[in-house]
């Protein structure tokens, strides 16, 4: 073999250690291992699809959210293949890591009491950690992790986030979020990595193999879900429901810039193995991602040879056309294989209405048998239809969940995440001996302002939203010496004498929908803070915690030193890391930053580029 001769060579050399230690890793690192196709699993697939009744069949094809069950005799009366908790759903039991198992184990045995005992798959959107549940570890948002450039940290996190999923039993998480918004307006820019379809792209296939492990059935493994398939970062603005904003829009681009802006994420995914892609809410050119055959099944199924099956998102069925059987049969028809039904038995109705479709020719059989192929691809891939192999959460688990070994990687991601703006008379890093520091602003003391959407709740909250995290405010006085005091006041008042002053500042947490903005300038309590501190005559460092680039006015120039934290979530300490010098900022933006709001939408390939900061910007010390 010709790497065996290199490593006889270069062990005759005198090299060895070092030199094989490089060698190895150059070879391995190359190119990740390829996962097993999907299809591979197909001659059990069809053993178990010849004895599916209709029913059983159409079972496998329906989600409804927990909330929405009312019994849970449905799971076995209706033979439901998967289940989900929103962002607000919670076991009835309450939000504690004992609930969520008990309430997956629960769930999962009514399915042994079916003919063909088919396990369901439990999904969470577990965006940034295992969002939902309180206690767990919440790494920065997507946002913050594109400007890490660090493929490799990225899949750390994923794989921790995994784990974290696993010790509740649950095994889906509908992420990674592959989008690229083009708009810094839409209030769902946070999720996605960078406005560089190329920095996606390269993200997105290390966030599944974060997510799926060494392969579906590791048993640390959750299946990953790519989304919003596509274009959903596109959408022009005024085109959304109602005509508002961004969210939910149509993205009226050609096919050409489709493919070379908002597929690319989705590419990467697949090579990685991917076993589910949700579709978009947004419309391209007019026609619902979830209707579009064109997108669903001549592109994503046929071209790019997805194996894999698609979940539609929170309802996004309805939204095709005001007849709900009619928007059934068009989105099964298109190529969609599971619909995510909320709402009060709403998943009776979808059952009810897609059997009757397959009962009038109007929803083909054979486009039936794909979907559940598609479905129990995954299912067998996962393990889950071992008959040896407990379906039940394995509480082992648990010891790990939100561990300290965790937030460790959850901190270095904040430290990563950070981009440094600007940094006039070194006013950074501080000292650790400095006599005392003023902090301000409304984000410098709220957890849940710097950990943002998608945080215990689906909009997210201000305040002291779950247990475990360290503020800004904490990780400054958990960092300095006895001999630094460390001094507070939310308007950034009573700097005076102080050595220096740091003030938290930005947006507070909101998710789909209600964070599309017609205007991002920094809030006038935001300013005021930054005045205050500088009016008492010393250095001023300003921490944006935002969402995305705000147009920060007169903010900058009253600031020393500036820094963009992003939603860093719950790790705090990560930020005093780099404040106080112990780690050099490294992050470059993944997003080009305005001057003023008459500029955007902005983007790296924009006519007349003249950003505030460019993409890839940030200074180090």
């Amino acid at each position: 073999m010709k790497n065996a001769a290199h490593l006889r060579v270069i062990l005759a050399a005198g090299a060895a250690a070092v030199a094989c230690s490089v060698l190895f890793h150059a070879v391995t690192s190359a190119a990740p291992p390829q996962p097993r196709p999907l299809s591979s699993y197909d001659p059990d697939v069809k053993k178990l699809l010849a004895q599916m009744t209709l029913d059983e069949k159409i079972g496998q094809m329906t989600q409804p959210d927990y909330s929405a069950i009312g019994d849970q005799s449905d799971i076995e009366n209706y033979f439901l293949g998967s289940v989900l908790s929103g962002g607000d759903t919670d076991p009835r039991a309450g939000n504690t890591l004992q609930a969520w198992t008990d309430h997956y184990d629960s769930v999962q045995a009514h399915t042994q009491k079916t003919r063909l005992r088919i396990p369901i798959l439990y999904g969470v959107d577990a965006v940034h950690g295992h969002n939902n549940v309180l206690g767990a570890v919440v790494f920065p948002h997507d946002i913050g992790l594109g400007c890490t450039r660090n493929p490799a940290l990225v899949e750390k996190v994923e794989r921790i986030t995994a784990e974290e999923v696993r010790a509740t039993g649950i095994q889906w998480a509908f992420g990674p979020c592959v989008t690229v918004p083009q708009d810094i307006r839409w209030g769902r820019t946070y999720e996605g990595f960078s406005e560089d379809p190329a920095l996606v792209k390269e993200l997105a296939g290390p966030a599944v193999r974060g997510f799926q492990g060494a392969g579906l059935r590791d048993p640390l493994a959750v299946l990953a879900c790519a989304k919003h398939f596509a274009g959903d970062g596109g959408t022009a603005f005024g085109s959304s429901q109602g005509g508002r904003g961004l969210d939910q829009g149509d993205t009226k681009v050609d096919e050409a810039t489709l493919r070379k802006v908002h597929l690319q994420g989705y590419i990467s995914a697949i090579q990685a193995g991917v076993g589910s892609i949700m579709p978009s809410y947004s419309s391209w050119n007019g026609v619902k991602a979830s209707a579009s055959r064109r997108l669903l099944t001549e592109i994503l199924k046929g071209e790019l040879g997805f194996q894999g099956f698609l979940i539609s998102d929170y309802n996004a069925i309805d939204q095709i056309t005001r007849d709900y059987k009619e928007a059934i049969g068009i989105s099964i028809n298109a190529g969609m294989d599971m619909g995510m039904v909320a709402g009060n038995a709403r998943h009776r109705e979808y059952i009810a209405d897609l059997k009757a479709l397959v009962g009038e020719g109007k929803v083909p059989m054979a486009r039936i048998d794909d979907a559940v192929t598609r479905i129990l691809r995954v299912k067998f891939a996962m393990g889950l239809m071992d008959n040896n192999r407990s379906q039940l959460a394995d509480r082992a688990l648990q010891k790990s969940f939100g561990s300290p070994e965790h937030r460790a990687v959850a901190r270095d991601a904040v430290r990563q995440s950070l981009v440094l703006l600007k940094n006039d008379k070194k006013a950074l890093p501080l000292s650790k001996k400095a006599a005392r520091i003023h902090v301000a602003g409304k984000n410098a003391d709220d957890l849940g302002n710097q950990c943002g959407g998608w945080t215990i709740t689906w909009q997210g909250r201000s305040g002291n939203v779950t247990p475990g995290g360290t503020t800004i405010l904490a990780a400054i006085k958990n960092t300095v010496g006895n001999d630094t005091q460390v001094t507070f006041s939310k308007d950034g008042t009573g700097a005076a004498g102080a050595t220096v002053g740091v003030v938290a500042i930005g947006e507070t947490p909101y998710a789909e929908g209600r964070g599309d903005r017609a205007d991002l300038a920094l809030a006038k309590e935001d300013l005021d803070a930054v005045s205050n501190m500088k009016s008492a005559g010393i250095p001023v460092v300003t921490i944006l915690i935002s969402d995305r680039p705000m147009i920060l006015g007169d903010a900058l120039d009253k600031s020393d030193a500036l820094v963009a934290a992003w939603l860093p979530g719950t790790e705090g300490q990560g930020v005093a890391d780099v404040l106080f010098g112990d780690f050099k900022p490294t992050g470059k933006l993944s997003f080009s930053w305005p001057r003023a709001m008459a500029q955007l939408p902005l983007n790296m390939n924009s006519p007349n580029y003249d950003p505030l900061f460019k993409y890839g910007y940030g200074l180090s010390y």
